[in-house]
């Protein structure tokens, strides 16, 4: 029978989920601002979908909790409520439903296991997505860092600029700007102690005593939190549509989001998570979030990566990391009151600026213009139109355009197959003499139709079979005619990840449109040099000779 839990995980369990909880509480309470809820209800977010999702999802190490995209989208339904019913108070059935329906839809999404559909939606979608909800973070604090109210849309925000620089309050936005300078000053000094925190406490101390007239969070309920499920039952029909559009795109969203930490925890942790059951976990972590009046979340990459890199081995860190914010709920919740509202967006807008694609919109220039104006058209309606149907039509207009570059292809005469697997893959005619003699040290992946967003994700996986002994991997791309931004990234991910174990990747066959996109962003020369690219597979045996007899003589 396994141990239930062993004890020498414990010290490293307790310091991990400490400081991820440290790190979680300036983001709570900012999150829960942000959403129009209020500080109170980031933080009840952060506790049960901080603990639950631990105890019952498929990532060992992973810290959950309010994130910036979930935090978006529950700010547009919070603004839609309001408008539909005039009042938040009576917009709350709707607001606490639609939360609600969107933890269920998840434990249905990981029973059917909807995880393996995931991956199908390409970069440019998921690029533009999270841009534009990085840019949304920083406009909607644009108001609050001066000191002043704000509206709930981006579109009302920039009408309301002019309002700006005849009203704005200058010691909130010194207080918004120490607040700035700390988040991005301090790390350079302590990288231990998280600089939101340090940003958080020494701001909201010297406002307090310096007693600037600066709009506050305001009082917090203390103790714990109640079933808020009075207006459930008093939902108009008309608002059912709004319910699952939201609870929809939220499971969707949260999904999305807790999946890519997942996969970062694995790489850290050199372990597997189980997907479906992640999906389970955070489903459950919602729905009780939603019935407390807590913000939906998901799986919260910082405080993840936080919490490894501080001993965090098993699921009792996560659940710690949740436990540390409710004992701050019931001990100094009376004292988050007096935190400006300022200082909650100093910490916002440098969020927002991470949650932001630089790599997708830098690299826009040299990928496929397809791809860029799918990136370019999600980016701006999900700023200043509608989340929900961004991505609704970048994921048709994607689909469409691979369709279109599929068909041309076919009308060439190519070959669009699938990029075979590993296993059992068989060396072609003009490799069997090469590879009956290096087969222990080098591994020939071959590659059959276009690489883009649909096989990118089983791509990469695939790399991670590859037997410790190899010490060259060759890539054959001369049957692949076009390669998407999915699948540029992709391939740069797993040269990286390579370099790392010490194998070094030889491209042939290069066509002409992947050449120029891997030449474009880099790749070539930066993580396979010149000499590690051939026009043809058999120009490449005389230097991995050289490389693998090099090797066994030194």
């Amino acid at each position: 029978m396994a141990k239930f839990y062993d004890t020498k995980y414990l010290k490293g369990d307790f310091t991990g989920g400490l400081v991820a909880g440290i790190v979680a509480l300036p983001l709570a309470l900012a999150f829960g601002v942000q959403s129009g809820l209020g500080a109170i209800s980031g933080l009840y977010g952060a506790i049960a979908i901080g603990i639950l999702a631990a105890l019952f999802g498929g990532t060992k190490t992973q810290a959950s909790g309010p994130t910036g995209p979930m935090t978006v989208v529950s700010a547009a339904l919070v603004a839609s409520a309001v408008d539909l019913t005039g009042s938040l108070e009576s917009a709350m059935g709707i607001i606490i439903l639609s939360f609600f329906v969107g933890g269920v839809l998840q434990i249905i999404f990981g029973l059917v296991n909807i995880a393996g559909y995931i991956k199908y939606f390409p970069y440019p979608v998921i690029s533009g997505f999270m841009s534009g909800v990085g840019l949304i973070i920083i406009i909607l604090q644009i108001f609050p860092f001066v000191g002043l109210d704000s509206a709930k849309s981006t579109v009302k925000v920039m009408s309301d600029l002019p309002r700006l620089f005849s009203e704005f309050n200058w010691q909130a936005m010194v207080l918004g700007a120490m607040t700035v300078i700390i988040y991005y000053l301090f790390p350079k000094i302590n990288k231990t102690v998280p600089s939101a925190l340090v940003a958080l406490i020494a701001v909201s101390i010297f406002s307090y005593f310096i007693n600037w007239d600066v709009p506050i969070i305001g009082e917090i309920p203390s103790g714990l939190p109640s079933l808020q499920i009075d207006g459930l039952f008093s939902i108009d029909s008309e608002a059912y549509f709004m319910v699952l559009e939201y609870g929809l795109v939220l499971a969707v969203l949260g999904s999305i989001d807790s999946l890519l930490t997942s996969v970062i925890a694995d790489n850290m942790t050199k372990t597997k998570h189980n997907s479906n059951r992640e999906l389970i976990g955070q489903g459950i972590g919602n729905m009780v979030a939603a019935l407390i009046g807590g913000i939906p979340g998901a799986g919260a990459t910082k405080g993840t990566v936080v919490n490894i890199n501080n001993g965090g081995k098993t699921r009792l860190s996560g659940a710690l990391h949740g436990t540390f914010l409710l004992a701050v709920l019931l001990g100094l919740s009376s004292l988050a009151a007096y935190i400006p509202l300022a200082v909650l967006a100093g910490i916002l807008i440098p969020i927002g600026f991470k949650i932001i694609d630089k790599r997708g919109i830098r690299h826009m220039k040299v990928m496929p213009k397809a791809d860029s104006v799918v990136l370019v058209i999600v980016l701006l309606w999900t700023t200043f139109g509608s989340l929900i149907q961004a991505v609704g039509v970048g994921v048709t207009l994607a689909a469409l355009l691979f369709m279109k570059r599929a068909s041309d292809i076919g009308e060439k005469g190519m070959d669009v197959g699938t990029i075979a697997g590993f296993e059992g893959e068989k060396p072609w005619l003009d490799e069997e003499n090469f590879y009956e003699r290096y087969k222990d040290h080098v591994y020939i992946k071959h590659l059959n139709g276009p690489l883009f967003f649909g096989f990118s994700t089983f791509f990469q996986d695939q790399i991670k079979n590859i037997d410790e002994n190899i010490k060259i991997l060759v890539i054959r791309m001369d049957r692949v005619p076009h390669i998407d931004q999915s699948g540029v990234y992709a391939l740069e991910n797993i040269i990286f990840e390579l370099s790392k174990k010490n194998v070094k990747t030889v491209l042939t066959g290069l066509r002409e449109q992947p050449k120029q996109l891997i030449e474009n962003i880099d790749i070539i020369p930066d993580l396979v040099p010149i000499e590690q690219v051939f026009p043809k597979v058999q120009d490449s045996f005389a230097w991995i000779a050289r490389e693998l007899e090099g090797e066994s003589h030194s």
